[in-house]
């Protein structure tokens, strides 16, 4: 698998190496009775599913004080911070987030995983859910479902990092410190709106979607889906000497885009993209109380820093900071964010800075 794949969030780039350790990790399920979405519609019974690492201290009253919880991106789950990339840096004896101290909650969000979402019957009747919904059901998982009411940390990638900023305006005493990775406080628009709204309407342009009750995955429209996939989320300094000419290129696209396809539910991939429809927490950046370290990547196709939202954006964050990681062969693209070699250090620094 080439390297500039790994660790990306985006529902066809989910292939990663094996773990290279075994976790101890519990998996549940959080149920909810008639959840209600923000548009009014409900569900007789929400099912979030989550991992968790390490286990939950309490102070003299009670509390969990050493919680931290990891956000996935756009067709991605909990699982994928079990990598190699991501958990060898983070979560073993020494480490940043050493799961002898602190308790790691990875919760599949609404419409991904092992959570509910269309494919489990309802299809295009599934509620149209927003960030605020998936934030929403975080927070009833943690306080309802696991007794924590109180985050020493929270971080999130691409999807994720934009349910971060959600958080800090909606509860800001909720958690101690916040570490959004790779998104843009500011609603989706431009290009990066527009291969989302191409994203979908191959989907449901595509004759066998029949109005989402296909009998057959409408693979038309899931090939055009997963060829902007690969291209909004690859690294292009690492791709050009990866595939260095023609017919490396067309092979390896040969090979693969069959595997993506495969792997995906019309209906899923749809809702996943249309969550991010109405995101635009930048007319509250001010409510955000916290210590923040917010990283992007130079080389980061949806987040492109020359349009410079983090200079307009940034100075708004009271205690924040933004780092802008360079691009070079080594780094991921978007998914930079999952490799943790290149930020960890950000990391320790915002949890010092975060103490009480």
């Amino acid at each position: 698998m080439m390297r500039w794949l790994l660790g990306l969030t985006m529902a066809l780039l989910m292939v990663g190496p094996a773990m290279a350790q075994p976790w101890d990790v519990t998996e549940g399920d959080h149920v909810i009775d008639d959840f209600r979405f923000e548009d009014g519609q409900t569900l007789p019974e929400f099912r979030l599913h989550y991992r968790t690492l390490g286990q939950p201290q309490r102070d003299a009253q009670g509390r969990v004080t050493n919680a931290v919880m990891v956000l996935h991106g756009t067709g991605g789950t909990g699982a994928q911070f079990l990598r190699p990339q991501f958990a060898d840096e983070l979560f073993g004896p020494g480490q940043p987030l050493d799961i002898s101290r602190y308790y790691v909650i990875l919760p599949d969000n609404i419409g991904h995983g092992g959570s509910s979402k269309p494919s489990d019957g309802l299809r295009a009747r599934f509620p149209e859910y927003t960030y605020d919904d998936m934030v929403e059901a975080q927070r009833r998982l943690l306080v309802e479902g696991l007794g924590v009411d109180h985050l020493r940390l929270l971080m999130g990638t691409s999807m994720g990092c934009m349910h971060a900023f959600v958080w800090g305006e909606r509860h800001p005493d909720f958690a101690q410190a916040l570490m959004p990775l790779a998104c843009q406080p500011t609603e989706i628009a431009g290009r990066n709106r527009l291969w989302r709204a191409m994203l979908m309407d191959a989907i449901r342009s595509d004759p066998a979607w029949l109005n989402g009750d296909y009998e057959a995955q409408p693979t038309q429209g899931l090939r055009t889906a997963a060829d902007l996939l690969m291209l909004v989320g690859a690294a292009p300094m690492a791709m050009q000497v990866d595939l260095p000419d023609r017919d490396t290129t067309d092979a390896w696209l040969a090979e693969q885009l069959p595997q993506r396809v495969a792997g995906l539910d019309a209906n899923d991939l749809w809702y996943q993209v249309n969550a991010s429809r109405d995101y635009d927490p930048s007319a509250d950046l001010e409510a955000i109380a916290v210590p923040v370290t917010w990283i992007n990547s130079a080389d980061d196709f949806i987040n492109p820093p020359e349009l410079g939202l983090a200079e307009h954006y940034a100075p708004r964050i009271a205690q924040g900071r933004y780092v802008l990681i360079p691009a070079s062969p080594e780094t991921r693209g978007h998914g930079t964010h999952t490799w943790a070699r290149f930020w960890r250090d950000e990391l320790v620094a915002l949890l010092e800075r975060s103490e009480p």
